[in-house]
């Protein structure tokens, strides 16, 4: 008796709630959006974002990016890092490889000097002894 009430009791969920997805503007609906934002006077633009269920911050991000990039600046772009270049990994191996090699050459040029002086001591030594 109760597994049948608790299959009448059961709330199934709307399918259309299930998966929210993010909204996504066209480059021509930002730009209709910002240049309607700036038409209109100051105090109503609190109102026009919650009817148009924007926030300020993406308003003055499509600003910043169709002044800085024009119609381009406002096209959607994919979300996430940019996938790596190969050569791009490839030139950083490279300047680690490099930056190794030159501490290692350094290190030889030290030792050489290093070398050649206890050569020259070891020359006045021998020198001194003689004399």
């Amino acid at each position: 008796m109760t597994t049948d009430l608790s299959r009448s009791t059961e709330i199934q969920p709307d399918p259309r709630l299930e998966k929210r997805t993010r909204r996504r503007f066209s480059a021509a609906e930002k730009l209709r959006l910002v240049t309607e934002a700036e038409a209109l006077p100051h105090g109503d633009k609190g109102a026009w974002l919650r009817r148009n269920g924007l926030y300020a911050a993406q308003l003055s991000a499509w600003r910043k990016q169709h002044a800085g990039h024009g119609l381009e600046g406002l096209q959607p772009q994919s979300p996430g890092r940019k996938a790596a270049d190969p050569r791009d990994r490839q030139i950083a191996h490279l300047q680690r490889d490099n930056a190794r090699l030159h501490r290692r050459a350094e290190v030889a040029e030290q030792l050489v000097e290093l070398q050649k002086k206890v050569f020259q001591l070891v020359e006045s030594a021998q020198h001194e002894t003689r004399s």
